[in-house]
């Protein structure tokens, strides 16, 4: 059963965390003001609608090179909608705009990659999150 596995340590003298996975790294925070927020990084909203739209994107080029057609461009915007306390995201639209390097109507690679987007679908069917607390000291804070 494939796994993926990622990492995150607070960056010292931050409010911030460091995230990665393999060679790929990115920054966590929280807005300038929210719970000692820098805004240094994405929060978790903007990194969940990342998420969606960035593996709607690799979709979509899986699609295309498995039929075996070229996309052009690829714009792909996501709309988070967040309610409630605590907050929680209720919603996710997805806009999709592209265009095949033969002219071509896209749509059927659209509705392909809306079948097999790994994060859209396993939210959609609801992924079981467990939280457990390590046991031993933590590992030192990542520093620069």
């Amino acid at each position: 059963m494939p796994q993926v596995d990622v990492a995150l340590r607070n960056v010292a003298g931050t409010g911030a965390a460091l995230g990665w996975a393999g060679s790929h790294t990115m920054v966590v925070d929280r807005p300038p003001g929210k719970a000692g927020g820098m805004g240094l990084g994405f929060n978790g909203a903007e990194l969940l609608a990342l998420a969606i739209g960035g593996c709607f994107c690799n979709d979509l080029r899986y699609v295309a090179r498995r039929r075996g057609v070229t996309l052009d461009t690829v714009q792909v915007d996501v709309a988070l909608t967040l309610e409630g306390e605590p907050l929680l995201a209720t919603a996710a639209a997805m806009t999709v705009r592209c265009t095949l390097a033969d002219g071509s109507d896209p749509a059927e690679i659209v509705d392909e990659a809306r079948g097999s987007c790994m994060v859209s679908n396993s939210l959609a069917r609801g992924v079981p999150v467990t939280i457990a607390l390590a046991q031993g000291p933590a590992a030192g804070a990542f520093s620069t």
